[in-house]
């Protein structure tokens, strides 16, 4: 391993002020057998540790650093912003600027709420779910991760999945027995939940393009089934976009699989790194949110200026990058190549492995069989995976500690970064096959 005495002494100080070390249990190295890098600061597609170690970094911050890190634009924008002031607890005009860019930008959606994370977000789209059918009832799928609120730790994928935390611990019987799990990929297990519950499932939540037990692209026709059954159940279908939203394109999953979903939720990089989520949809559900109507949500911080700002000079950023540059073509191009070359050094090495790659985004499974949901994604083999990632942090390439979570392909990412992971993914694979 490379040196991380300060990394080191940080982790042991905070085990003793913070439960596990961490703030984030994605953030512990424990499934991996190793300690976390506590990091100092970072720039482009580079990290540095607070030892001085240098990483390219494939993580940015679990996917808003799209542009990479310090991008200038957004960070001009911050800092007129806080001279202006930081946090007015009121409305600004830059989160209507940011609501107007989401509204003009995303498929079907006509008003947003504003809040201050991706939980939050999911959250509060299940409760005006609730409020809008008069039902209480919700679905989701084996491993997809929605946020850490009560209804919906339920089968869970990303920390969760990968701490082997039972389902939910602190969660009510009751709150949990009104989450239905239907299998992703599956539309036919949704129908059974439907015909079992007909008058009273509220929402289907899913993540179009799963994040959270490593990348798992939806099969052919498996979201437009989900629509229709909706449609035939009278319940609302939620597109949770924390991940793909502004990653998979300017219009998210909506646009890029055709598919109308009857809420959204959005986060990570409509704040560009700056705690941020949000809400949005048609007006004859959104206005059914307090004040305007009955489903109460709030939150001081909500709509907080830097974040806004910081949020409007990323997705500015974005579409200029998209009209002049075809930015998510080209992103999804290294990603491409990053697979391919991934497929190819396991090939070579007689290493049974699956990579899944959707755009910007992939994941190396250590897995014998194609990766299509929860099951086949949790037979991964997690040994071979933390030897991966210790080789390749060796090696000053930074990946998420876990197999369920993805790779991050972003602007700042050069041919050379693309060549660098793939010369250490060699040697981490060689190390395996030994």
């Amino acid at each position: 391993m490379l040196g991380h005495s300060y990394s080191h002494d940080a982790f042991l100080r905070g085990c003793k002020v913070i439960p596990g070390g961490v703030n984030s249990p994605v953030r512990a190295f424990g499934s991996v057998a190793c300690e976390p890098v506590f990091y100092d600061r970072a720039q482009g597609s580079r990290i540095w540790d607070v030892d001085g170690n240098e990483y390219i970094d494939f993580v940015c911050s679990w996917g808003p650093m799209i542009l990479g890190h310090g991008d200038e634009d957004v960070l001009n924008a911050v800092r007129a912003q806080m001279k202006r002031g930081v946090s007015y607890g009121a409305p600004c005009e830059s989160e209507l600027l940011l609501a107007e860019m989401i509204v003009e930008l995303v498929p079907h959606v006509e008003q947003v709420r504003m809040v201050s994370s991706g939980t939050e977000a999911t959250m509060t789209a299940l409760r005006l779910a609730r409020g809008f059918t008069g039902r209480d009832k919700i679905v989701k799928f084996e491993g997809n991760y929605h946020g850490h609120s009560d209804s919906l730790l339920v089968s869970a994928g990303s920390g969760v999945a990968t701490l082997g935390i039972p389902n939910t611990p602190g969660v009510t019987r009751a709150t949990a027995s009104d989450t239905l799990v239907a299998r992703y990929n599956d539309a036919q297990s949704l129908r059974r939940l439907f015909e079992a519950h007909p008058r009273e499932i509220a929402c289907v939540i899913v993540e179009p393009v799963c994040g959270n037990m490593g990348v798992v692209a939806p099969v052919p026709g498996f979201l437009q089934e989900l629509r229709e059954l909706c449609d035939e159940f009278g319940a609302l279908l939620i597109f949770d976009e924390v991940i793909t939203g502004f990653r998979v394109g300017l219009g998210g999953a909506q646009e890029a699989f055709g598919i109308r979903a009857d809420l959204c939720t959005f986060g990570k990089i409509i704040g560009a790194g700056f705690p941020v989520g949000c809400i949005a949809g048609p007006e004859r559900i959104m206005s059914s949110l307090a004040p305007e109507g009955p489903v109460y949500q709030a939150g001081t911080l909500s709509g907080n200026p830097v974040a806004m700002e910081a949020g409007l000079a990323q997705l500015h950023k974005l579409e200029r990058l998209e009209k002049s540059e075809h930015l998510y073509a080209n992103l999804a191009d290294k990603a491409a190549r990053l697979a391919e070359g991934l497929r190819e050094l396991s090939k070579s090495r007689d290493i049974t492995t699956q990579v899944n790659q959707f755009g910007s985004v992939l994941t190396l499974f250590f897995a014998s069989a194609p990766v299509f949901d929860w099951t086949s994604a949790n037979a991964s083999n997690r040994e071979h995976f933390a030897r991966y990632f210790r080789c390749m942090l060796d090696e000053g390439i930074i990946i998420a500690p876990s197999q369920f979570e993805a790779v991050f392909v972003s602007y700042a990412h050069s041919d050379a970064d693309i060549s660098r992971f793939l010369s250490s993914a060699k040697r981490a694979l060689e190390a395996i096959a030994k």
